[in-house]
């Protein structure tokens, strides 16, 4: 039995209109295609229970906390989240919470987890943005350092957007390393203070973007974590309507296994979140993510993928040429 797991639920979609933004159907697709294209099985997969009230408030507030499940926030607050609210969106946050701290227990064990959902790194402690509702990974580096499970964290932010609600987070916990690599010009407008961040002109290409991540690595990893936190935002890519950088699909595939590798070769567990992706065609948003899951096969467990792999050398190849 493969030590892998992924953790997905079918009620990590929310009713949220069929013209939102936001592609509410993505991390349905993302299994599908995972599943039927044999990189997971089904036996992989386990669906995380929702996460309980008391976690929640390690990190947010217990007014925030009650009044989202009971759909009293106020028509600003709920313009500032930026999604409608629904009894599918609560079981939605809830449960893809849940999945982020599921899957860093399991990578604590064995070297690896993801959760085909996750990311929401604009939460802050007494409110939701961006369409964030609750800062899963900052939930589960709470619960990890009060279960004694972990104690220094890092976080690898390679989402579009600044992590602004983690860096405010952890802005005063030295225990935990922020690092976002971000658009300069995007949302947010107001950026907090990662422990490091690193941010990228409009049209930023693949080989400006790796070799900065390149050079950035070593210097994150000086933190000597416990464990890893890897977001990892579909959003950088060229044809994203939200992105504005100009990122391909092999050069996201070159991150991943870029950042896998180097937790890999320093021996620090890591997991894996999706965090955003807007694409124009959805299917693009989709292949990108499925491609973090596909580099997570190739790279902890020798699961080759001769188009990915493919690619990759492509793209390493350009990039070990400085062009």
């Amino acid at each position: 039995m493969s030590s892998y797991k992924i953790f997905y639920s079918p009620y990590y979609y929310a009713d949220i209109g069929e013209t939102h933004v936001f592609p509410i159907r993505k991390f349905e697709l993302v299994r599908d295609k995972l599943l039927a294209e044999g990189t997971i099985t089904t036996e992989e997969i386990i669906e995380p229970e929702p996460v309980s009230i008391e976690d929640l408030c390690l990190v947010h507030t217990k007014d925030y906390v009650t009044r989202f499940i009971e759909g009293k926030l106020s028509e600003k607050e709920i313009r500032r989240l930026g999604l409608p609210w629904s009894k599918s969106l609560v079981r939605r946050s809830l449960l893809a919470t849940s999945g982020t701290i599921n899957a860093a227990k399991h990578a604590l064990k064995n070297n690896v987890s993801s959760n085909l959902a996750g990311g929401t790194h604009h939460a802050y402690p007494d409110r939701g943005e961006g369409f964030c509702v609750f800062n899963d990974v900052a939930v589960a580096i709470k619960v990890l350092q009060r279960d004694k499970l972990a104690e220094r964290v890092l976080v690898i932010d390679c989402d579009v957007h600044q992590g602004d609600g983690t860096a405010f987070i952890f802005k005063d916990d030295a225990s935990v390393f922020t690092f976002s690599m971000h658009g300069l010009k995007n949302y947010p407008l107001h950026k907090e203070k990662s422990s490091l961040d690193i941010e990228l002109e409009d049209g930023t290409t693949d080989d400006e973007y790796l070799q900065i991540l390149e050079q950035a690595l070593p210097r994150v990893f000086a933190h000597s974590p416990d464990t890893i936190f890897y977001l990892a935002g579909a959003d950088p890519y060229e044809k994203d309507k939200l992105g504005r950088l100009k990122l391909t699909k092999q050069g996201l595939k070159t991150r991943d296994l870029m950042v896998l590798t180097f937790a890999k070769e320093n021996h620090v567990p890591v997991v894996t979140t999706m965090s955003g992706g807007y694409a124009i065609d959805i299917n693009d948003t989709v292949e990108i993510h499925a491609n973090t899951i596909r580099a997570v096969k190739e790279v902890f467990f020798g699961q080759k993928f001769h188009s990915l792999t493919t690619e990759i050398s492509h793209s390493e190849t350009q990039l070990g040429k400085g062009v």
